[in-house]
């Protein structure tokens, strides 16, 4: 909110609107501490093993199929993602044909 209003050109204390903002009962959006990754120490729940040993490569389509879920903050609350892929598989502009020249 600080920021916002002296981008306007309103000269204000940033303690004047901490003030103002808890009369009002307004809170800003906490920042993230740090990153979050599925290799932290002292996880919730532990990790399934790894079956490939971190080895991605397949000799063939529908041998190794691979998957991951995340998550994204955004304004209007939590995005989640899930990607599933075949390994073996060409890439997707490989399976459409070759372009001509």
């Amino acid at each position: 909110m600080h920021a916002s209003l002296k981008r306007k050109g309103m000269a204000v204390a940033r303690c004047t609107v901490e003030r103002l903002m808890k009369i009002d009962g307004l809170q800003g959006i906490p920042r993230l501490k740090g990153r979050k990754t599925t290799h932290s120490d002292g996880a919730e729940t532990p990790r399934p093993a790894d079956r490939v040993q971190r080895r991605f490569v397949a000799d063939a389509p529908n041998v190794l199929w691979v998957a991951d879920l995340t998550y994204i903050r955004t304004h209007s609350g939590w995005v989640y993602a899930a990607f599933v892929l075949d390994v073996g598989a060409p890439p997707w502009t490989k399976s459409l044909g070759e372009s001509p020249g």
